[in-house]
């Protein structure tokens, strides 16, 4: 029996899988931005704001928020059939970062989620990445009553480095979500191949 192309099997591609860290301060749509992408129904580990917490709690410009994440957001996108990216989002207060350092071991690359309602909430994601020299993309939140800037305003107001992404997005929105994360992964590979690149003598 003879067999032609049309009887040929393609062999299943195994998919290449990429953790990405999505952070940034208290309130400014980490959440919403796995959720709005994931392919499986995300993990989240809200809490509800308690009278407790109040004293800790900065949700000045974020007054409606009533919940909070505790430890870590999770979800996965299959970006193409060999491509596969894990999201962690992580706890956007202060009293919670010492997950961090955990939820980043392994990290390709993060996204920093800005709102220009509270930019200052963007200076401790971004440090933290510049520290551990892991590449991140800025991703400007655009809410429906926050006030629009210029990308150029942006970038200077966060004191970004030239060659640092900066978009603006709808964390709600699959597509311009996956548009991130398409820069943030773009953006770590040209970061990866640029230090394997030996140096000239």
């Amino acid at each position: 029996m003879a067999f032609g192309r049309s009887s040929r099997r393609k062999r299943p591609v195994d998919p290449v899988t990429l953790k990405i860290l999505v952070a940034g301060g208290f309130g400014v749509g980490k959440t919403t931005l796995v959720g709005a992408v994931s392919e499986i129904r995300p993990l989240r580990t809200e809490e509800r704001l308690s009278e407790a917490g109040r004293p800790v709690d900065d949700v000045e410009g974020v007054e409606a928020k009533s919940t909070t994440t505790v430890a870590m957001d999770f979800g996965r996108i299959t970006l193409r059939e060999d491509l596969v990216l894990y999201l962690f989002g992580t706890p956007g207060q202060d009293r919670f970062w010492f997950l961090w350092d955990e939820l980043a071991q392994g990290a390709l690359g993060a996204v920093v989620l800005a709102d220009t309602r509270r930019l200052e909430d963007s200076f401790a994601a971004i440090d933290y990445f510049e520290r551990r020299q892991l590449p991140f993309t800025v991703a400007v939140n655009c809410f429906d009553d926050a006030a629009r800037y210029p990308a150029d305003a942006v970038r200077s107001a966060l004191d970004l480095d030239p060659d640092v992404p900066l978009m603006m997005t709808d964390a709600r929105d699959r597509e311009a979500v996956k548009d991130v994360l398409v820069a943030v992964v773009e953006h770590a590979m040209v970061h990866s191949e640029r230090r394997r690149r030996p140096v000239p003598i």
